[in-house]
């Protein structure tokens, strides 16, 4: 499986991203690995081919199809492409290259395997209540049980209530976490339809959407660098570090800290 999938091209693309960010990448192989290790309730092993859960279920890793636009990588993803661009913990040396969205890329079958459905009420009846940032704010806000999501943002609530309180602002109000709807530009489901991500403090935050459209894009920020390294180290990934981006935003994706390590 690995050589079909360096024949076709999946292996050139991922050294051209990782050399943008100056590291080798990960092969295919390695990628699958992380996915794995990164929802062990879930997952069990893969073969190269096919992904193997828990409960029996097996799924395709790759559609065989290369040389998706960018645009078909946003609407209609592979296992094996929702972890094609390598996602970098720690600061931004520079703005995110042309279309560099680590975590954009979603295999809804995938996703919707490991946290149900919200349009049928199956996410919503796996949702429990955290207090975020109890001292700050002290409101509850209902996040997924799955994956253990709600227990590691409240580990994040409880380090981001030990920064100064000139950072800590950032992080609330919050803006949300479940929310059953589409992406704004790609049509398909955000991960806040899984309950599986945050928004932040929308009076510092930043969404390529929100701007004059140009191009390419102008990079922007005000979220404190502190608080995404929090994220990062419960492996939850930041909007910020995408080129369309969306810095109130967190996501758990713990496969693609760790493939991003390779």
């Amino acid at each position: 499986m690995v050589r079909r999938l360096a024949r076709s091209g999946f292996v050139s693309v991922l050294f051209t991203l990782a050399a943008l960010h100056g590291a080798p990448a990960a092969s295919p192989s390695e990628l699958l690995d992380a996915l794995v290790a990164a929802y062990p309730d879930a997952l069990v092993r893969h073969d190269g081919e096919v992904l193997y859960w828990r409960d029996g279920t097996k799924m395709q890793v790759s559609d065989n199809k290369p040389d998706k636009p960018f645009r078909e990588l946003l609407t209609n993803p592979s296992i094996l492409d929702q972890m094609k661009l390598p996602y970098r913990t720690g600061r931004l040396a520079a703005p995110p290259a042309l279309n560099d969205d680590p975590g954009r890329f979603r295999n809804e079958a995938f996703f919707k395997k490991m946290y149900g459905d919200c349009t049928k009420g199956e996410v919503q009846a796996r949702m429990v209540p955290i207090v975020w940032l109890p001292r700050s704010w002290g409101k509850k806000v209902s996040v997924t049980s799955v994956n253990g999501v709600a227990a590691k943002l409240k580990a994040v609530s409880d380090e981001i209530e030990t920064l100064p309180p000139g950072i800590r602002k950032a992080a609330f109000p919050i803006a949300g976490v479940l929310a059953c709807r589409p992406v704004a530009d790609t049509g398909r489901m955000s991960m806040h339809g899984y309950g599986a991500a945050i928004d932040l403090n929308l009076e510092v935050s930043d969404y390529w959407l929100w701007t004059k459209k140009t191009d390419p894009i102008p990079y922007k920020n005000r979220m404190p660098q502190e608080i995404v390294d929090i994220f990062e180290r419960h492996g939850f990934v930041w909007g910020g570090k995408w080129y369309h981006y969306d810095t109130m935003h967190f996501e758990y994706r713990p496969e693609l800290i760790r493939s991003g390590a390779k």
